[in-house]
């Protein structure tokens, strides 16, 4: 596969955010944390001084559900926090899809997929719809060569 993975970045960013209910730059946050193991509130500043500042956003995540706290140490040396299980899915489904696996279309799996929904939902649910078939035509072209 060449080197394109970012060229439908944004129907699965979209589709990410909009399952997940994370924001973009949350979810900017997100995947830097992905191949920490653990972190400090320290580590996170560092990278938060780069993303527009939002003073609750460290507690929106924990309290959200995408980061825990692992170890918590008496007096000054802090807390450890790391991703919890739902963050390393997200990110890990959300690596999936731009390495070509399909984006669901069922609305269980996909909230753009139900009935009542925004006018931009249905417009990404249209694109997903014809991503998933020319995927799904190189996959078929691609084993046909085989």
């Amino acid at each position: 596969m060449k080197s394109d993975y970012l060229k439908y970045w944004r129907p699965i960013k979209y589709f990410i955010k909009r399952k997940y209910g994370v924001s973009e730059t949350n979810l900017d946050i997100l995947l830097f944390l992905y191949s920490e193991k653990y972190f400090m509130l320290s580590d996170l500043r560092k990278y938060n001084e780069i993303v527009p500042w939002c003073r609750e956003r460290f507690d929106n995540l924990l309290r959200d559900g995408f980061v825990e706290v692992f170890r918590d140490f008496p007096e000054k040396r802090g807390r450890i926090y790391r991703l919890t299980r739902k963050s390393t899915r997200m990110i890990a489904s959300l690596y999936s899809k731009l390495e070509g696996n399909d984006i669901p279309m069922t609305y269980g799996n996909n909230p753009m997929f139900k009935k009542k929904t925004k006018y931009t939902d249905k417009v990404y649910r249209n694109y997903i719809k014809e991503l998933n078939e020319k995927r799904k035509q190189e996959r078929f072209s691609d084993n046909d060569g085989l």
